[in-house]
């Protein structure tokens, strides 16, 4: 009963600490027009569709889809049809290397899920979220 109330107690102040820092957002605001500001939010909601769809294709053991996904949608040749180059001069030069570093990483899976091999697929997975929590930790648009 003693380590029940101390494990409660510690999620409580967990939980408590992390609501008080959730308001503190100190990453760094990037003023976009209206427009481009609603079309990157739709390019991230695609990247973020695109990640559990490569996630679901890696647990069905379909590698090969998996890297069609991550190459056509998050890769360096998806960055025409996201219209990256327009937005890159938006951007501060950090968000802009983020950015490049999660397309480039994702090009690597691909190449990796085309080898065949699940887990070095999943572990060069975990390069392009990585990317993507370095640019949500650090900028933030309206």
């Amino acid at each position: 009963m003693k380590k029940r109330l101390i494990l409660i107690a510690t999620i409580l102040l967990l939980i408590t600490g992390n609501i008080s820092i959730a308001g503190e957002d100190s990453r760094q605001l990037v003023q976009l027009p209206k427009m481009m500001q609603q079309h990157m939010m739709s390019n991230m909601r695609d990247h973020l569709t695109a990640i559990n769809e490569i996630l679901i294709y890696l647990a069905s053991d379909q590698l090969d889809q998996a890297a069609e996904v991550a190459e056509s949608r998050l890769g360096m040749s998806s960055l025409e049809s996201h219209g990256a180059e327009h937005m890159a001069g938006f951007m501060p030069e950090g968000m802009r290397k983020a950015g490049t570093n999660m397309h480039k990483a994702a090009s690597r899976f691909a190449l990796k899920a085309q080898e065949g091999d699940a887990l070095p697929a999943y572990k060069s997975l975990s390069e392009v979220t990585s990317a993507c929590v370095a640019c949500h930790s650090g900028y933030r648009i309206q």
